[in-house]
């Protein structure tokens, strides 16, 4: 299995815009699904977005038409492009990596934080 580094996470006003890289160690075989996950305080982790073995896609309903998640083979990186970002976009976002019956790569996360 790879290694995930993401990358991107910063302080941003409402409104705003981010995109984070995750960055694999080399290339992704026999995935299930390649995405992202995001925890705020005091909440559990929850699908943002992710890529499915196939190329489909699926977004959660509450980043539908601002987020866009998209994969560079050639660099073994997939990006999570953020637009509009609200308050309510603040927490560490993860980059997944999903095996099926093998189990789940995670990176270790980078913080996002939209405020004013």
């Amino acid at each position: 299995q790879v290694q995930l580094v993401e990358s991107g996470g910063d302080l941003v006003q409402p409104g705003g815009s981010l995109r984070l890289s995750c960055a694999a160690s080399g290339s992704i075989l026999r995935y299930n699904s390649i995405g992202w996950y995001r925890q705020a305080p005091g909440k559990q982790r929850e699908l943002v977005a992710a890529i499915i073995r196939g190329g489909s896609t699926n977004y959660a309903d509450s980043v539908k038409d601002r987020f866009t998640i998209s994969g560079d083979n050639a660099k073994d990186t997939v990006y999570l492009q953020m637009n509009n970002l609200k308050p309510e976009d603040t927490a560490v976002y993860y980059c997944n990596v999903n095996y099926g019956f093998y189990g789940n790569t995670w990176g270790q996360g980078t913080q996002v934080t939209v405020s004013s």
